[in-house]
């Protein structure tokens, strides 16, 4: 089969390699479509622990397909069944598992991240994540493409659960990528009465209005805007969808007391410490949150919320490329060009 490997920093090649036997517990997925990430392009850009020349891996864990073969002690899932997976499995037994939290587990594993993704023609799902339930079927209505991410639109719904965006909220994202625009989806679902996005990139907000012309989009003068259209108060909701620390640093002056902000976007390593004004926090009441990856259970919320017409993500999808042109779907996601960048492999 046909595979995309990185063996390190800006380093792709497309390879043929043995497909993947699997074991009576395990299910052999062919993939359809597999979306491009941020983390992805991180991982592309700067390599990643255990990629090197002699230990190469496949990317790609926003994922879609059909169900090739099944192991026979597999039961629920069969042959030709469509479906989406979720990429992150837990050991299942430590407190984080039993929780529910399978992504917070500290043996966390994922496809794409530390095993095996899905740029490529077929790709194993291991014993846990049969068994933890990572595998959803699709329903006839939903194609490839939307299930491909719903992925990233369960990481936003995790951290959209942690600020309670509640009818009537001021919200504001910084950062006008795909990740920016769901959490607007998100906030405008829930009824804030206004949803605002910032970014620095004039030509990211112009997709932003032509992909949906309720949001309000601002380039500058950020606070200045905040407290005009807020008569003063400041923001309900704050979430910094960029990997910025300014922008983590500044967003305690803008907001309204008992506002919450979730700090979405990592940050590089070399940046990640950020001062913060702890008395803003103090008298203001905040409460600043973090989230990260998502729960089994947050990702099947997001399918809901696709299946049933709630959160469209089709505007998002801005290129399909075939596997073979897998280096200019990288080269066009590293340059920030359009949002998401989907490649199919049939």
């Amino acid at each position: 089969m046909l595979a995309a490997l990185l063996y390190g920093p800006e380093d792709l090649r497309l390879e043929e390699i043995n497909t993947p036997e699997i074991n009576e517990n395990e299910v052999l997925l062919e993939v359809v479509k597999a979306a491009i990430c941020g983390t992805d392009v991180r991982m592309y850009k700067y390599g990643y622990k255990g990629i090197t020349e002699s230990t190469p891996r496949i990317l790609g864990h926003e994922i879609s397909g059909v169900i090739k073969e099944v192991g026979k002690n597999v039961k629920k899932y069969y042959p030709g069944m469509r479906v989406t997976v979720a990429p992150n499995m837990g050991c299942g037994s430590c407190r984080q598992c039993v929780n529910g939290d399978t992504h917070l587990c500290r043996e966390y594993q994922a496809l794409g991240i530390n095993i095996n993704g899905g740029f490529t023609q077929y790709v194993r799902i291991p014993e846990a994540a049969v068994r933890q339930g990572n595998i959803t079927p699709l329903k006839d209505h939903v194609s490839f493409e939307e299930a491909a991410i719903v992925e990233p639109l369960a990481c936003v719904y995790n951290g959209f659960l942690k600020v309670g965006v509640k009818p009537g909220d001021y919200v504001l994202i910084i950062g006008a990528g795909p990740i920016g625009l769901m959490h607007a989806k998100l906030a405008k679902m829930a009824g804030a009465s206004k949803v605002i996005i910032n970014d620095i990139s004039e030509e990211r907000l112009k997709m932003c209005r032509r992909i949906d012309s309720s949001i309000t989009t601002v380039h500058s003068d950020l606070k200045e805007y905040i407290m005009d259209v807020t008569k003063g108060e400041g923001l309900d909701v704050l979430i910094t969808a960029c990997p910025v620390p300014q922008v983590q640093s500044a967003s305690l002056e803008l907001m309204a007391i008992n506002g919450r902000i979730n700090f979405f976007g990592g940050l590089p390593k070399e940046k990640e410490i950020v001062p913060l004004n702890t008395n803003i926090i103090h008298y203001k009441q905040l409460v600043v949150t973090g989230s990260t990856r998502s729960s089994i259970l947050q990702y099947r919320k997001a399918l809901d919320f696709v299946e049933n017409g709630l959160i469209d993500v089709k505007p998002l999808i801005s290129d399909n490329f075939s596997l073979n042109e897998i280096n200019s779907a990288f080269e066009k996601a590293t340059r920030g060009i359009g949002l998401k960048n989907v490649i199919s492999m049939q």
